[in-house]
């Protein structure tokens, strides 16, 4: 046995014997297996040195929600005000319009975004020929890669009056319909455009999943006279239920999160009251107001309403099927 395996064994023997165990020999331990594993730390430092940078440092300037914050002051500098910020979100004209059209483009993006990418996975596992798979999977693929403004153009100009669309839907005598100054068009054409971009590129960690799956089942599946369906729904599906269940955790989390870049090429002045969100709210009274106080309370509040939502999400997962991030 290692001195590496040894030092641990001794200190987890005396954690569970109640003892304290001395600093200096966790200490030893953590710098000997940082000398053994200094090149896997080394790969790792890059990644935690981003999130300590651009997620966990900004922290600190959150304060501002709670001030009247001018930069010529300084965040310390700036008045203390309180709870006034979140105050005037909660009973502004627009709050629940924003937490309505937030909400609903998420549930809907839940409802045919997420099974989206599970439904493709499972259609390329069972494609025998892999040149045809290989063929499916660089198209579907390929979206992912494209620019947002990109995607955003292709949008504007194939559903315009006289786009591609409303060209089809003329030649079986249907009248152009205005889809982008249509408001109840909106969601779909967004959630549907994002189901386009992303469903290829979300599919790989389903496959991935599915590569681990036991072919022993398969065969002794087929040796039980279970058809592919069967196949599918009793061995496929069960072995990547432990990744659907995480990712729509994460993905229940983000629920009041929508990107504000794609709504803001999206949108326009007849589509605001479907369109219109908490993130890009926060852009205007932000960015082309710049009243950075208001906008950081606004998204501190979103951000605690995401948190609670994945914490909760994580705990009805946890009692229901034991699956769970923590």
């Amino acid at each position: 046995m290692s001195t590496r395996v040894v030092a641990v064994t001794t200190a987890g023997k005396a954690i569970s014997k109640g003892q304290a165990v001395p600093r200096s020999s966790l200490w030893r331990v953590l710098v000997r297996d940082v000398k053994r594993n200094r090149y896997i730390y080394l790969m790792l430092a890059p990644v935690v040195a981003y999130y300590l940078v651009f997620y966990y440092g900004p922290m600190y300037g959150a304060q501002i929600a709670f001030r009247d914050f001018n930069p010529a002051q300084g965040i310390w500098s700036s008045p203390w005000v309180g709870l006034a910020n979140f105050q005037g979100f909660f009973n502004g004209f627009y709050f629940w319009r924003l937490v309505r059209n937030t909400l609903l483009i998420n549930v809907l993006d839940v409802l045919l975004g997420f099974p989206a990418p599970i439904i493709l996975a499972l259609l390329l596992n069972e494609i025998r020929s892999n040149a045809f798979k290989r063929t499916v999977q660089t198209i579907t693929y390929m979206p992912h890669f494209i620019s947002l403004v990109v995607v955003v153009g292709f949008i504007l100009d194939f559903l315009a009056r006289d786009g591609l669309v409303n060209n089809l839907l003329g030649a079986f005598g249907v009248q152009p319909v205005p889809f982008m100054q249509r408001p109840e068009w909106f969601r779909f054409i967004y959630v549907g455009s994002g189901i386009w971009q992303n469903v290829g590129w979300g599919s790989i960690i389903y496959l991935a999943a599915m590569s681990n799956i036991d072919p022993t089942l398969y065969e002794a599946a087929m040796v039980d006279g279970a058809g592919r369906f069967r196949q599918l729904w009793h061995i496929t599906l069960p072995g990547i239920t432990s990744i659907i269940v995480i990712l729509l955790i994460l993905r229940l989390g983000a629920m009041m999160t929508v990107g504000y870049e794609k709504v803001i090429l999206m949108y326009n002045p007849m589509t605001y009251e479907t369109a219109d969100v908490i993130s890009t709210y926060v852009f205007r009274k932000g960015i082309l107001e710049t009243n950075y106080s208001y906008s950081a309370a606004v998204g501190l509040f979103n951000s605690i309403i995401n948190f609670g939502l994945l914490v909760i999400a994580n705990s009805i997962s946890r009692r229901i099927n034991q699956a769970s991030l923590w």
